[in-house]
């Protein structure tokens, strides 16, 4: 629930943010599909596939010359839905029977695609920043930015291992932490948890006895630690 104070503040003028926007949607011209700014919070500009290393070069010249973080997001709804295949979720699908609406959006800025892509670029001088995002096409790739901003080269493995996203032009998108021989991407809504199907969500364990002499055995410490800080004066 947001704050009336906080709703207050997004309501006043966000001159520095609405000057960004300007500059930047001038500056991309056709390129620029959608933008969203939070005032006081953040902006958010969704730029063409075909020109997101354009976009990026663009905005290095203009400041932006600090890479924050690339990531991505998978807008698909999960096939689990809202709870996870376990034995509570009979019981909470027995108690709700109203039907759960699924959400389509895709964020700030829009999309029209499954997946995006999502970088946060910084201005060392200005201290400003901002978030530029691109759908990602049927081929499921995108465009290297590792030649223009060297941070990207780690972000773009971790996203082709995870989310299976490719990267055209970038020379190493090898596995940086799962084994060779693993199938899939983990951070695909699709992929199957199994773990969900022999353990209770959240991950209930079970719980065995203490065996008889360890217990008397840790009764006595607790006991001896009690008497030595004085307990039962």
């Amino acid at each position: 629930m947001v704050s009336e104070s906080a709703e207050e503040t997004q309501l006043l003028p966000d001159d520095v943010r609405e000057a960004m926007l300007e500059s930047l949607s001038e500056a991309l011209g056709d390129a620029l599909v959608e933008s969203h700014l939070r005032p006081h919070e953040d902006l958010w500009l969704r730029v063409r596939a075909d020109r997101w290393q354009d976009v990026a070069q663009m905005a290095k010249s203009l400041g932006y010359t600090y890479f924050g973080f690339l990531s991505a997001i998978d807008w698909e709804i999960a096939p689990e839905g809202r709870y996870e295949n376990t034995e509570f979720d009979g019981e909470l699908e027995e108690e709700d029977s109203e039907p759960v609406v699924q959400s389509t959006s895709t964020g700030y800025a829009g999309g029209d695609t499954r997946f995006q892509v999502i970088v946060q670029l910084q201005s060392p001088t200005e201290h400003t920043a901002f978030h530029l995002k691109t759908d990602v096409g049927e081929d499921n790739s995108i465009d290297t930015l590792r030649d223009i901003y060297a941070g990207a080269d780690w972000h773009e493995r971790e996203i082709h291992e995870m989310f299976g996203i490719g990267f055209r032009g970038h020379p190493n998108l090898h596995p940086l932490y799962l084994p060779g021989e693993f199938e899939g991407h983990p951070l695909r809504k699709d992929f199957p948890l199994l773990a969900r199907h022999v353990k209770p969500w959240p991950g209930v364990v079970d719980i065995e006895d203490i065996p008889e002499h360890l217990e008397a055995e840790l009764e006595a410490q607790v006991m001896a630690a009690f008497e030595a800080a004085g307990g039962g004066e």
